[in-house]
């Protein structure tokens, strides 16, 4: 594939870009100096301190007294004020995100973010002294008081925090010091992050626009953007590791005060999901990478006709995949279309994100990288962000953020308090409209080259979403357990990074000097510690729950919409229960690593 000149390079994507949509933040406030903006925050910052002049210290006696409806009325306005902060924090992030690099959107950002601290701090009492109040009593409230009732998932919910409760003194100052502890080293990174630049072949590149020549056609390409990722990393690397010694120590001073026993404890308790659950998933994903990671890239190399693949060839397409960009209209069309095929519903509420400019797609500088979906709050609705390139994985990545933004609509109902599903289930809607996608593509597909194509970047796809998000989960264990003893270097953190590289990927991947750096450019490491896990969950699980929807002869889709409409109002086993499936079965996440295995050896019979 020929490398264009700089100018021309740049003028093609810019072309590219011009047809893709751009969010409109309106429906949440107009701009930073909208007239309700500036009310509601004065608004958040008067109810919240009137919440607190009026409830502290009297929980207890309301609860003594069910029949007075006081314990939901107290719910209720917390629910209130929680949620008007949570829609004036999802503008002042989404516009953040936009461009990180805006020194007003920053300031903005900040200052914001140091209103609702202040202003939460007076909400703080609430959820402590709830925890305070006698089983009995709170069990006889919920039962009395049918407001108060109607958020029983929270309130049992809340009550497994009760261990790792401190004294409110304590509570606070955590609180009030996260905006100048984690807050703003989370900040630090990425703004150091989306400032980067990357020299490939004379062009000055941010990081979206560089990960993407990984997945180019021609090897020389990706090389070029390998070692300049390298490069600039390597440049870096102090920074990086002043921010994730800061930010593990900054969690272990918190999993110690708590009473945490185990550094991940803390991400399992907020994903209400049992350690001895993760711990077979890891194990079992661990168990499965010869039959997996290590025997696809072994045929991807003598596919390319490579003894061995280098690091930057792990995502390379094949010969066989269709290089074409892929336009807006039809990365829109194809996903809408599965969707529609499993039930209309689904593609109707998907829709609006393309209708009503829900969704932010062009790469710019300064932009988020990778995607998310964001929840905002109930009374609104979610947004999309993305950063499109038009390659098969950016429909993929449509696919699997919509499946986010339908779930995060249907749950809304449950309120702002129960709406958010723990990590392990909010992958669930996502990664099965990633399946359904690739199915109803591969159906379509009577090619036997495109097949093997499409098989293969699913499997790879896979990988990266199993395999690869466990050995980030074992690399997060190594390093923070070794945290303890005292800091890291740069090299130190690099070695770890290649240990668990080395065993999750295996001998087929060669990876060489440079790829020691890769691990700075991880987001979840610095923002959501052990949050990786919950990709490898939620493809195991769907693969699972997919095979029972090829199974089911009628209601699978009701069921299906029941289990996202409850968002944070049941734990993943009563969720499950009605597709049959159970999490804590050790047979569960072989069936899910069975349905991968399988795709590798239609691959496999494909080259006799």
């Amino acid at each position: 594939m020929p490398v264009h000149a700089p100018a021309q390079g740049t003028a093609a994507r810019e072309d590219k870009q011009a047809e893709l949509p751009e969010w409109n933040l309106a429906d949440l406030y107009e701009g930073m100096d909208a007239p309700e903006l500036a009310r509601d925050l004065d608004r958040v910052a008067a109810d919240a301190i009137s919440f607190e002049s009026e409830w502290k210290g009297r929980l207890e006696a309301a609860a003594r007294n069910p029949a007075s409806g006081d314990l939901g009325r107290a719910l209720r306005d917390y629910e209130k004020i929680e949620e008007l902060m949570g829609r004036i924090g999802s503008y002042a992030g989404l516009l953040y995100a936009g461009d990180t690099s805006n020194p007003v959107h920053a300031k903005f950002y900040g200052d914001v973010q140091q209103k609702l601290t202040d202003a939460s701090a007076h909400l703080l009492f609430f959820t402590l002294e709830m925890n305070r109040i006698d089983d009995a009593l709170i069990d006889e409230a919920l039962d009395a008081d049918p407001v108060f009732g109607r958020y029983r998932p929270w309130v049992v919910d809340l009550r497994q925090d009760k261990p790792y409760q401190l004294e409110d003194r304590v509570e606070q100052l955590f609180h009030e010091k996260s905006v100048t502890g984690r807050a703003a080293w989370n900040r630090l990174f990425d703004e150091t992050m989306t400032a980067l630049r990357f020299d490939v072949g004379g062009e000055s590149l941010a990081l979206e626009p560089t990960l993407n020549g990984l997945q180019d056609a021609d090897g020389a390409v990706r090389r070029r953007a390998a070692e300049a990722l390298a490069k600039t990393f390597r440049e870096n690397l102090r920074t990086f590791a002043l921010i994730t010694n800061t930010l593990a120590k900054d969690k272990e001073i918190s999993d110690r005060w708590r009473g945490f026993s185990d550094i991940a404890d803390s991400r399992h308790l907020a994903n209400r999901v049992e350690r001895e659950v993760v711990d077979a998933l890891a194990a079992a994903v661990k168990a499965a990478c010869p039959r997996l990671s290590h025997r696809y890239y072994a045929m991807k190399a003598r596919w390319l006709g490579m003894e061995q693949l280098n690091h930057w060839d792990r995502n390379a397409p094949l010969p066989e995949t269709p290089q074409a960009r892929i336009g807006w209209a039809e990365a829109r069309e194809t996903v809408l279309s599965a969707y529609h095929d499993f039930d209309p519903r689904m593609a109707q509420i998907a829709g609006r994100f393309f209708e009503r400019s829900w969704i932010d797609a062009p790469v710019r500088p300064g932009k988020s990288p990778g995607a998310f979906a964001h929840p905002t709050v109930p009374s609104v609705h979610p947004y999309v962000l993305l950063n499109y390139h038009g390659k098969p994985r950016d429909v993929m990545t449509l696919a699997h953020e919509l499946g986010h933004g339908v779930h995060q609509v249907l749950a809304g109902p449950q309120g702002a308090l129960m709406a958010s599903t723990p990590l392990t289930l909010a992958e669930t809607a996502s990664v099965f409209g990633e399946m359904l996608t690739f199915r109803s593509l591969l159906d379509r597909t009577a090619d036997r080259r495109e097949r093997k194509a499409m098989l293969a970047q699913k499997v790879e796809d896979m990988i990266n979403t199993v395999v690869r998000q466990i050995a980030f989960y074992e690399f997060e264990r190594k390093l923070h357990t070794e945290r303890r003893q005292g800091e890291l270097t740069a090299e130190r953190i690099g070695e770890l990074w290649l240990s668990v590289q080395g065993d999750s990927l295996g001998p087929a991947i060669g990876l060489r000097e440079g790829y020691e750096t890769f691990w700075t450019y991880i987001p979840h490491f610095i923002h959501s510690p052990f949050y990786v896990y919950a990709y490898a969950f939620g493809d195991c699980l769907v693969n699972s729950l997919y095979a029972v929807y090829q199974q089911a002869e009628s209601g699978f889709q009701d069921r299906y919409f029941a289990m996202l409409e409850a968002g944070g109002t049941k734990h993943h086993s009563e969720l499950l229960a009605p597709f049959g499936l159970d999490a804590s079965d050790p047979e569960f996440w072989g069936k899910g690593l069975k349905v991968i295995e399988s795709l590798i050896d239609e691959l496999e019979a494909m080259e006799a």
